[in-house]
């Protein structure tokens, strides 16, 4: 099931389970805190691709090419981690990764409309990986791994005594840490060490129950998407002989990077107290 009908069925029964009558009744204003507990996943369907700089000029748009002319990468690409060498045998898929998060936030409510802030700081060992397949045969595989994501949205919506359902959205931080891997032992590598604090947004929705006194419970859909496209480059060099289709243009070699942006779905379950 896509991220987006699981988001649905979720709030969908918590706006059924809403018309269940509590023992208070209260208004949403005031400040709260909240744990919540979920699941990330990348989105299905996805095309990645790995892009090429082979005059070095900064234009990643080039088809690097074999001393005969033939596309060097004309066995394509692949969504995840390379099994062999060839295609194939396909890739490993990205999969899904447990989500922890703490935030705290602050609501106002006038009639039924109820708007706030919240500031959030979530843990998720989410990665994504991008496979490319040369003639050689040989695979270029890179990775990238989410360590942790900062959120600070706005969320504005309809409050009840006993429910809130809303729409959030808001900026995103995160640390990033890429990997490069490959089969090809002929070429020299120089790629690029550490993480990078790349930012983003985020978007959702959501729907909080109160069940008793301060308490409440609920569930949240979000949408997060990171642009890192050009945040880690890998620079593919010699010894190779002259004729080798990463110096046969420029003999200082060859850029790659992958094209996509980091784009996370996850689904949360949460429990919030309110002062």
């Amino acid at each position: 099931m896509k991220a987006h009908r699981l988001a649905l069925c979720v709030v969908t029964a918590f706006v059924w389970c809403a018309g269940v009558e509590t023992s208070y009744a209260q208004i949403w204003s005031g400040p709260y805190v909240a744990g919540t507990i979920g699941s990330g996943m990348q989105p299905d369907g996805e095309n990645k691709t790995v892009r090429f700089d082979k005059t070095l000029d900064g234009n990643f748009s080039d088809t690097i090419t074999t001393a005969a002319g033939a596309n060097a990468f004309s066995p394509g690409f692949c969504n995840g981690a390379a099994v062999s060498a060839t295609p194939g045998d396909g890739c490993r898929r990205d999969d899904r990764a447990p989500d922890f998060a703490a935030r705290g936030g602050y609501d106002w409510q006038m009639g039924r409309f109820v708007a706030g802030a919240v500031g959030e700081f979530s843990r998720m060992e989410q990665t994504s990986s991008v496979t490319a397949f040369s003639t050689t045969p040989a695979f270029y595989t890179l990775t990238r791994e989410l360590d942790w994501l900062n959120g600070f949205r706005g969320r504005a919506g309809y409050g009840s005594d006993h429910y809130l359902v809303y729409g959030t959205g808001g900026v995103a931080m995160a640390r990033v840490e890429h990997s490069f891997v490959t089969s090809n032992v002929v070429n020299t590598f120089g790629v690029p060490s550490g993480g990078q604090n790349i930012w983003g947004f985020q978007t959702g929705v959501g729907l909080e129950l109160r069940v008793g006194g301060r308490w409440s419970f609920g569930a949240e859909y979000l949408m997060t998407r990171l642009d890192d496209r050009d945040e880690f480059t890998v620079r593919v060099q010699g010894p190779a002989p002259a004729t080798n289709p990463f110096i046969l243009t420029n003999p200082s070699g060859t850029d790659l990077r992958r094209t996509d942006q980091f784009d996370l779905h996850t689904l949360r379950f949460m429990t919030g107290y309110r002062f």
